[in-house]
Order: C-alpha cells, then structure tokens, then sequence
C-alpha cells in the first residue's frame, strides 16, 4: 500500500494534471475562428427583442 501512496498515486496525479493542461493548451494551435466559444442560439419562437431588432442607442453629450 506505501508503493501505490508513494510513486502510482502521485503519478496518475501529476499524468492527469498533464493531460488537462495539454488539452487547454491545444486551443493555441487551433485556427481563431475554431478557437472562438461556441454560438448560442435560441431554440423555439422568443417574444423579447433581440439586440439586432432593436433601435441605436442615442448618445448626448451634457
């Protein structure tokens, strides 16, 4: 049992840690518009505005 807690269990740790980082990491390799969040969009009809429908926002100065 002190071998698994000395060397195997610190190592699937450390391999585990690895793995994650290298999966992160390959979002640099990617191309910019795979890189991107992925789209959200709406499923079914929406009764609220969408920000493309609604007017331009009117800026003053004061």
């Amino acid at each position: 049992m002190a071998i698994f807690r000395q060397y195997i269990a610190p190592l699937l740790v450390v391999l585990v840690f690895v793995f994650a980082l290298v999966a992160v990491s390959a979002r640099i390799f990617l191309p910019s518009d795979m890189a991107a969040p992925a789209p959200i969009e709406e499923v079914g009809v929406s009764s609220q505005p969408t920000p493309a429908s609604l007017p331009p926002a009117v800026h003053t100065n004061s």
